[in-house]
């Protein structure tokens, strides 16, 4: 498995393919593919998120934040209706640094799944 492997990660950007190279560094060619097969599953596409967070400003707000496992903030945004739409909107702005907090926790998680 090459390092390249990470750049068929929907909507990977270059900070997180370089952080997750530097993560497997240590691992086998078994191990890489072990962890790139567990966190491709669990990570989230940032255009996903965008996605959600529009939707947010002319129909359910929130589901970005629900997404991302954020449940409490998912629902304080559906009661408050996206802080009145200002929420929704710095989300949709800072999409990218949403999807990457929270593909960088579940990096980690699916490491330490896998006892690597």
């Amino acid at each position: 498995m090459s390092d390249f492997s990470f750049a068929m990660l929907p909507g990977i950007e270059q900070e997180e393919m370089l952080w997750l190279q530097e993560l497997t560094k240590s691992y086998s060619s078994e191990n890489k593919q072990r962890f790139l097969a567990l966190y491709s599953t669990r990570r989230k596409d940032p255009q996903m998120i965008l996605i959600c967070s529009l939707v947010g400003l002319v129909a359910v707000a929130g589901v970005q934040r629900f997404l991302l496992n954020q449940i409490l903030m998912g629902i304080l945004y559906f009661i408050t209706v996206g802080f009145c739409f200002v929420g929704t909107i710095l989300d949709a702005i800072n999409y990218r640094k949403l999807a990457w907090e929270y593909n960088k926790k579940e990096a980690v998680s699916s490491a330490a799944l896998l006892g690597l």
